[in-house]
């Protein structure tokens, strides 16, 4: 644990100005995001530009990879990070609140970021925009979000009788359930998550379990083909007969931004073509 006396006086000589967020005179304009879905939710509502540094898994959109990199996703570099005087740092809480508890401590203010759904993804969006004074983009870009999310839901959203299994990697077999978006998604577009019962988010699964279940439709995380052809040795299987296996772009799922939506629909159509009713 850091001592917060030597982050005082680190932050004293890097000449920061550590302000708790009640003294601030202007929204803030020297932002460090940690998490790539925040860093794209800035560039989204405008306030990619006042972005000074970010994690080094921060790749989208490109020009975002030129910012100085402060921390990884199991550490900060405290030091680094307050060399950019930030006045505000944007962070995931779950993952991160106890890393930047130092921070906190030297009254630099901290934004936490927890969508718990697609929808709640739009609240935070217009949370960031009135926290840096881009109501009007944020609003802007939260509005066309959920009205892409209700076009969605009204097109695919009735029930059908598909089962997903949805391969999160492999080796060993993990899936998805619960509030994992993947998860959700699969909820969204109508069908049944093979994993639904699971008791964690990202549960690992035997292989008997999904040869039990025998799903319509195998999903994966990933951009390799390669991922998917062990499941070509169980040719009884619905999904393998009916070569009903296909791949999700991870990089836009597994990111809480309105990017998700991109695969969201890649995860609906998918579970249509696959319907037998269709």
């Amino acid at each position: 644990m850091v001592n917060p006396i030597s982050l005082r006086l680190l932050c004293a000589l890097l000449g920061l100005l550590c302000w708790p967020l009640s003294t601030w005179a202007q929204a803030p304009q020297r932002i460090i995001s940690l998490t790539p879905h925040l860093t794209e939710l800035l560039f989204d509502i405008g306030a990619g530009d006042r972005i000074v540094a970010t994690d080094d898994a921060s790749d989208f959109p490109p020009e975002v990879k030129t910012r100085p990199q402060v921390a990884n996703y199991r550490s900060i570099n405290l030091e680094a990070l307050l060399a950019q005087k930030p006045d505000l740092v944007v962070a995931w809480r779950s993952a991160q609140s106890r890393m930047l508890a130092p921070i906190e401590q030297l009254g630099i203010p901290v934004f936490y970021s927890e969508p718990t759904d697609f929808a709640s993804l739009a609240d935070e969006m217009r949370r960031l925009g009135k926290l840096l004074a881009l109501e009007p983009s944020a609003n802007a870009q939260a509005d066309a979000y959920m009205a892409r999310l209700n076009a969605i839901k009204s097109r695919y959203g009735k029930p059908k009788p598909v089962s997903v299994f949805y391969q999160l990697w492999y080796p060993p077999l993990t899936s998805v359930s619960g509030v994992a978006w993947p998860a959700q998604a699969i909820e969204l577009c109508g069908a049944t998550n093979v994993a639904t019962g699971a008791k964690t988010p990202y549960p690992q699964i035997g292989l008997e379990q999904v040869i039990k279940a025998n799903p319509r439709l195998i999903l994966a995380g990933s951009q390799d083909p390669a991922v998917l052809t062990h499941w070509q040795q169980w040719p009884m299987l619905d999904a393998v007969k009916n070569r009903q296996l296909r791949l999700i772009n991870p990089d836009e799922l597994h990111r809480f931004t309105p990017r998700a939506l991109n695969a969201v629909e890649q995860v609906c159509e998918a579970i249509a073509d696959a319907n037998p009713a269709s």
